[in-house]
C-alpha cells in the first residue's frame, strides 16, 4: 500500500471511498497495527508509568472533571506534573487513569473520532453516543489490560438534549456506567469517593463543585501514595475543568493555584478536612 502510494502520488481508492463515520473502525480495517491495543509488547514484565486519581461532580448547570498530577511506576514517582484531563470536544472531557502512554494515545484517537464523525455526518454525536464510542475503544484494549496495561477513564460532558452535566465511568472490558452526582477512578478513588460522599449536595454552585473535587483529591493524596497532592514548592496543582452549556473550560493556573492554596491553608487548622453534619 505504501509503495503504491509513493509511486502514484495518490491515496489508495479505499481511503477515498465514503464509508463508516467512525475513524476508529476505518483504522481497524486498514491499519489495525496503529491502534493502541494492538501494539506488540516486549518479553517479560512491562513497567510503565501509571496515572492515578480522577474525580468528577455535577452541579446545576454543568459538570466538573479534575485530576491529580502524579504518575507512578511501581513504588517510584515517574512524573510529578503529568496531565490527565483533556477536552474530548467542545462539550465533553475525559480524564485518564491507568497506563499513561496508552491512555494518552486513546484520548487522542477519541478526539479524532469525534472530529471525524462531525465532519462526515455534519452533526455532533450525542453525549450518550460519545460515551459509547469510548467504551468501544476501551474494549479494544482488553488484551493489553489482561497483561496489566489497563486504561480506565472517566468521561463527562454537557448533554444538550437533557440540559445537564453527566458522568460516565468504565471498567477494563469497556463496560459503561452512568454515575449520578459524583464519581472517581484510579488508585485513590476509594478515598476520593468517600470524601465526596460526605460533602456532595445536589445544589452546589460551580465554585463549590470545583472546591469539592480538589478537596477529594487532597483526601485521596492523604491516604494513597500514588496520588499527588498540591505541590506548593514546585507550583504543581490539580487540573480542574468545567463543562457547561457554554462549552469546555479549564481553570487557569492562577485559579487552580488559588483554590489549592486556600484548601491547604484550611487543612493546617483541620488536617482531615471539612466536617459533614451528622444529621
Amino acid at each position: 500500500m505504501e509503495a503504491n502510494t509513493r509511486s502514484t502520488g495518490r491515496l489508495p481508492a479505499a481511503f477515498l471511498t465514503p464509508g463508516s463515520s467512525s475513524f476508529f473502525d476505518f483504522l481497524a480495517d486498514h491499519s489495525p497495527e496503529l491502534l493502541p491495543g494492538n501494539r506488540k509488547l516486549p518479553e517479560g514484565i512491562v513497567e510503565a508509568p501509571h496515572g492515578t486519581t480522577i474525580v468528577a461532580a455535577t452541579f446545576p448547570g454543568g459538570v466538573v472533571l479534575a485530576g491529580d498530577r502524579r504518575a507512578t511506576m511501581g513504588n517510584m514517582i515517574a512524573q510529578r506534573d503529568i496531565e490527565k484531563v483533556f477536552p474530548a470536544d467542545e462539550y465533553s472531557a475525559v480524564g485518564i487513569a491507568g497506563t499513561a502512554g496508552l491512555a494518552v494515545e486513546m484520548v487522542k484517537l477519541f478526539q479524532l473520532e469525534l472530529e471525524h464523525f462531525e465532519k462526515v455526518e455534519g452533526a455532533t454525536l450525542s453525549l450518550e453516543g460519545k460515551a459509547n464510542r469510548l467504551s468501544t475503544m476501551i474494549r479494544s484494549n482488553l488484551g493489553m489490560a489482561m497483561q496489566g496495561l489497563a486504561v480506565v477513564p472517566l468521561f463527562a460532558g454537557w448533554d444538550e438534549g437533557r440540559e445537564k452535566g453527566r458522568i460516565f465511568s468504565y471498567d477494563v472490558t469497556g463496560g459503561r456506567s452512568e454515575e449520578h452526582g459524583y464519581a472517581a477512578t484510579g488508585s485513590g478513588s476509594i478515598f476520593a469517593r468517600g470524601s465526596m460522599k460526605k460533602l456532595y449536595r445536589g445544589d452546589l454552585t460551580e465554585q463549590q463543585a470545583t472546591t469539592l473535587v480538589v478537596q477529594a483529591l487532597y483526601d485521596a493524596a492523604d491516604d494513597d501514595s500514588a496520588t499527588g497532592g498540591p505541590d506548593l514548592a514546585r507550583g504543581i496543582f490539580p487540573i480542574v475543568t468545567v463543562i457547561t452549556d457554554e462549552g469546555f473550560r479549564r481553570l487557569t493556573d492562577a485559579e487552580s493555584s488559588e483554590l489549592a492554596r486556600s484548601i491547604t491553608e484550611r487543612r493546617l487548622e483541620q488536617p482531615d478536612g471539612p466536617r459533614a453534619a451528622l444529621l
